[in-house]
């Protein structure tokens, strides 16, 4: 079966479906635009043809490019890769300016046929990009079908005309939320916005109707009329100079310049807006290709879109081992986290029973749910039905029966292993044999929980990061007992709840806290050295970091930090490497400075919870030094406390796959998105400069920065880690 195939009729409609074998939505490939290309001749010299329809043989329209095939540009090219990008580029354009002029007489533009799409669902990228070109679009009467162009999100921006066309259709400033921020909108809310023209119960219908009535006047889109003009100004109109000086600033104080793809976009709209549509065309090919050459954007397309899905569709899954789908969850413990962990499970369907010491508590967990609902409801994206639905899965009570039926237990009560023993122990003795139980600790070793139960190959942690209904990493913790199965059934729960899993191997600090304690600490311990913490702070976020060190330290919690401190020393004794950090962390907690929840802590608040800046406190206790580091050492000590712990991660086989660390790193506390993660951002630095970065830091500053093994035998050797693991590495011998 071929990815496009044309019906002629009677009436002399050709009507081209997509369908892409094997695909559950359909995806470009080169051999798909090739094809169109000679159906879409084919259908303009036959003079039998009044018109076409394109439309979909799925239930949904188009996912986008094969992401993979952009790589494969790259590397065809030979020695001109920006060359190969740029000519496969101008060849979509191409196409998709031949699909909108559509045979008319570029004089008088008429003759032309009438091409309109009929979209039966989600059309996305390309999928969206394509119907742009048409003449009219027909969409679904489907509330759940999504259409934008998502491609900022991983890295790049949409370069087959959809940057330009949208621009010239809505404005810049109407298209900014769809090209800047990838926004996704369901038909209505496309109708509303511009982005399509009709929804409509039967799209090819519809679309046939039209094309056997189209005048030559529709089919002349507005960048080709004589007289157009840009909507809300052109660059060099009073009104469009303000937008895009606004939308630099925007982009700018959003990005922090380390988005590539973000100032690239707003730069093809920007020169694209001063020339005729086809120079625009190609200033945009040129863009396009510029951030494609940019080793972040590949970087970005591999960990967020490639490694992402792979884990998320089980690629880390242990084979052989049948469906494990969750049909009943018991969650012990309906604090923060337990709630949240209902509230997912509900969300998928899944029968949840909530437990907690009384019925007040176990209620109070289920009213976290009810509250969310309630926030969905006011902004109509909930109904009541559903609302009822939902809160029907959960059944919040303090009796460990209730747990009879459940085929997981998630338990997520108070950090401490007397207590977590306690309560694995009860509930084993009413749950079934084949029960896989999981502990949610996100500090507690899985081995030594694990000794509490009966059967350790079934135990197994499940490490969810706060707020769990917002948070897309879930951390899944082999114990030194775990069995296949317990990891199946951790990993087909996730997908259940359409988050994305890593799989670890057990260790103090599992990855994520492992990698993201040494940067909250670096960044404390700058504080006590002198440096300002406006440095810190914006030096974190100048180089892709989400939240500032210290920022990060008031919202998880002070108090938090400093009893992972004292539980480290206490299991590390004389091992622990102590710091000023700590000293700092624990006078924080003695004044009562708790983070955000205290309204009180690296930063001010105001009566209402709002930051307000930096508490004035901490000059007084650790005065500025005279001397100030410069920007590139504060970045680069705040990455590679973050990045070696990675390395050493894997190096000790706690990581198991260099994308589980990447994507766990991106999703699980921010790493710098714009880099692809701490070994993709290794590999952008290069092995050999990064060995002798750290020889330089750890001379500086302390043991914390030397250089390990691996990185260094990688270093001598010339090699990357994407070079020398693959796309799934999963051993660092």
């Amino acid at each position: 079966m071929t990815d496009f195939t044309m019906h002629k009729d009677a009436e002399g409609v050709a009507t081209i479906t997509w369908d892409v074998a094997d695909k559950s939505m359909n995806v470009m490939s080169f051999e798909g635009l090739a094809l169109l290309n000679d159906l879409i001749d084919d259908a303009l010299s036959d003079d039998a043809i009044k018109g076409i329809v394109i439309t979909s043989g799925k239930d949904t329209f188009a996912g986008g490019m094969d992401l993979n095939l952009l790589a494969k540009m790259k590397e065809s090219a030979g020695d001109d890769p920006a060359k190969g990008l740029f000519d496969g580029t101008m060849k979509m354009h191409g196409l998709l300016r031949k699909i909108e002029l559509a045979g008319m007489d570029p004089k008088t533009q008429k003759g032309g046929k009438p091409v309109a799409s009929a979209i039966p669902g989600t059309a996305v990228g390309i999928g969206l990009e394509l119907p742009l070109a048409t003449h009219r679009t027909f969409v679904a009467n489907n509330p759940k079908a999504r259409l934008g162009l998502p491609e900022i999100l991983v890295g790049i921006f949409p370069g087959a005309g959809g940057t330009t066309r949208l621009a010239r259709m809505l404005g810049a400033m109407a298209a900014s939320p769809f090209l800047l921020e990838g926004k996704l909108s369901n038909p209505d809310a496309a109708k509303r916005a511009g982005l399509i023209h009709e929804v409509v119960d039967d799209p090819v219908a519809a679309a046939r109707a039209w094309v056997l009535n189209a005048k030559d006047a529709d089919l002349v889109k507005p960048w080709d009329a004589k007289g157009y003009k840009m909507p809300g100004g052109a660059p060099y109109h009073p009104a469009g100079f303000m937008t895009f000086v606004g939308a630099s600033a925007m982009v700018n104080g959003k990005t922090q310049g380390v988005y590539p793809a973000a100032k690239a976009l707003l730069s093809a709209v920007y020169e694209g807006a001063l020339v005729p549509f086809d120079t625009a065309l190609k200033i945009e090919a040129r863009w396009f290709t510029h951030v494609l050459l940019n080793p972040s954007s590949g970087a970005m397309i591999r960990s967020l879109f490639l490694n992402k899905e792979a884990l998320e569709k089980g690629a880390v899954r242990p084979a052989g081992v049948p469906d494990q789908r969750v049909k009943k969850l018991g969650v012990l413990g309906a604090g923060l986290m337990g709630a949240g962990i209902a509230l997912v499970s509900a969300q998928a369907g899944i029968e949840v029973v909530l437990i907690d010491r009384d019925q007040e508590a176990a209620d109070r967990g289920k009213n976290y749910t009810e509250k969310y609902l309630e926030k969905g409801m006011a902004r109509k994206k909930v109904t009541q039905e559903k609302a009822d639905a939902m809160l029907g899965l959960i059944t919040a009570t303090p009796d460990l029966d209730a747990l009879k039926e459940c085929d997981l237990i998630i338990e997520a009560v108070f950090e401490d292993p007397a207590i977590k023993a306690e309560i694995t122990q009860k509930v084993e003795a009413i749950i079934p044999e084949d029960c896989i139980f999981a502990s949610n600790t996100s500090t507690l070793p899985i081995s030594d929980l694990a000794k509490a139960s009966h059967n350790q190959e079934q135990f197994i942690g499940i490490h969810f990061f706060s707020p769990v209904e917002k948070m897309l990493l879930v951390e899944i913790i082999k114990g030194a007992k775990t069995g296949d199965r317990a990891v199946a059934k951790a990993l087909d729960y996730v997908r259940q709840i359409r988050k994305t899993p890593i799989v670890v191997n057990d260790a103090r600090f599992f990855y994520a806290n492992r990698c993201i304690i040494p940067y909250v600490n670096e960044g404390a311990r700058m504080v006590t050295e002198g440096v300002e913490p406006a440095l810190i702070e914006n030096a974190a976020k100048l180089v892709g970091m989400p939240l500032g060190p210290l920022q990060l330290t008031d919202e998880t919690a002070i108090d938090l930090g400093a009893k992972i401190a004292r539980a480290t020393m206490a299991a590390m004794g004389d091992a622990y490497p102590k710091s000023g950090a700590d000293d700092l962390i624990f006078w924080l907690e003695a004044e009562g400075r708790l983070g955000r929840k205290a309204n009180a802590g690296f930063y001010s608040y105001d009566d209402k919870g709002k930051r307000i800046g930096l508490w004035e406190g901490l000059g007084e206790k650790y005065p500025a030094a005279e001397d100030q580091p410069d920007l590139t050492e504060v970045q680069h000590r705040l990455l590679f406390s973050q990045v070696l712990e990675a390395v050493r991660a894997l190096e000790e086989g706690v990581l198991m796959d260099i994308r589980e660390g990447d994507v766990g790193a991106i999703l699980g506390w921010g790493f710098a998105p714009w880099s692809g993660g701490p070994f993709s951002w290794l590999d952008i630095i290069g092995t050999p400069y990064a060995a002798e970065r750290c020889d330089q830091l750890e001379a500086k500053f302390g043991e914390r920065f030397k250089c390990p093994d691996l990185l260094r035998e990688m270093a001598a050797k010339g090699q990357s880690f994407y070079g020398r693991f693959g796309s799934n590495a999963s051993a660092a011998a």
